[in-house]
């Protein structure tokens, strides 16, 4: 089975094609019931036509390229109001906002973090819980969302 990141290579130029953006990429549901979700957008914004088109384009590509062992379903869609922040141009649209980051391996005993978005560098974002700065790096990250604005 592929690696999440070998994935979104894959994927990346098929959904450039259709004229969206991959915002990530996702393996989720059981062993036996494995779904892979693809998260697209555009400045424009994304609706039901536009996922079932890039879902129609990545199945033909996922049928030649065959990636994932056995049965598996592919669910394309918007990224929502908690959308997933991976590179770092994602971080940097998002400076000011308050984002949630789940690291891999505890720092300063948590593993979650939820604050501000401060900064962001080549390899790390500075976020600030409750008046606290925490510089965290990409490389740690498990994942991150922002959160919405209700």
């Amino acid at each position: 089975m592929r690696t999440r990141a070998e994935l979104r290579k894959l994927l990346e130029p098929g959904v450039a094609a259709t004229g969206f953006d991959l915002v990530e990429v996702e393996l989720a549901g059981s062993h036996h019931h494995p779904t892979l979700r693809v998260y697209i957008d555009s400045p424009a914004g994304v609706n039901v036509d536009d996922c079932a088109r890039v879902s129609r384009q990545l199945s033909a590509l996922l049928d030649v390229e065959d990636p994932l062992p056995g049965h598996y379903t592919l669910e394309v869609s918007s990224p929502g109001l908690d959308r997933p922040l991976v590179k770092p141009e994602d971080f940097m649209r998002y400076v000011g906002e308050t984002i949630k980051i789940k690291m891999q391996q505890p720092m300063l005993g948590r593993r979650n973090f939820s604050g501000r978005l401060v900064d962001v560098t080549a390899d790390h974002v500075v976020i600030e819980v409750d008046k606290e700065r925490f510089d965290l790096t990409f490389e740690g990250m498990e994942r991150a969302r922002l959160v919405p604005r209700l």
